[in-house]
């Protein structure tokens, strides 16, 4: 990749299901601001229906306590593979990147599930920072859900 394109990537080892994990992302984003409510404030679907590659949904969440906004097309969804791909299309992160793809995979690995986060960038200038701060955030998300999830 060049200097302005980038791929971060970070996996996280389940204690639940990655079927509940696929599932809230795929068809309940709206479940996650109840989830990780200092992370993620809200979550509306703005085009299509939640689970459907092609719809838009709308995010309001905080990097840092600052509040952000992002509104994405989920470009597709593997039921089988477990694997979800969003597309930012507007929001905070336009004003720093070109393009910004996150991809999430439940990758089974013997007796669990890891869920395998994968950032694909392109900066609008070197200047721009790694979305090291988006990295986290999607970290501590999944955190909140599998503690979700276990107390459930």
């Amino acid at each position: 990749m060049g200097l302005l394109t980038g791929r971060l990537v970070a996996e996280f080892e389940l204690r639940s299901s990655g079927d509940l994990f696929h599932d809230m992302f795929s068809t309940k984003p709206h479940h996650i601001s109840k989830v990780s409510p200092q992370h993620i404030q809200g979550c509306d679907l703005h085009q299509g229906e939640f689970g459907v590659p092609g719809s838009v949904i709308f995010w309001n969440y905080a990097v840092d306590g600052k509040a952000c906004v992002a509104k994405e097309r989920v470009e597709a969804i593997d039921v089988e593979n477990k694997s979800i791909t969003f597309n930012v299309i507007e929001g905070d992160l336009t004003k720093e990147y070109k393009t910004f793809k996150v991809t999430i995979d439940i990758v089974p690995k013997g007796e669990i599930d890891v869920v395998k986060w994968t950032i694909d960038y392109e900066k609008l200038q070197e200047s721009v920072p790694e979305p090291i701060k988006i990295l986290d955030l999607v970290i501590k998300i999944t955190k909140d859900i599998e503690a979700h999830h276990l107390k459930a």
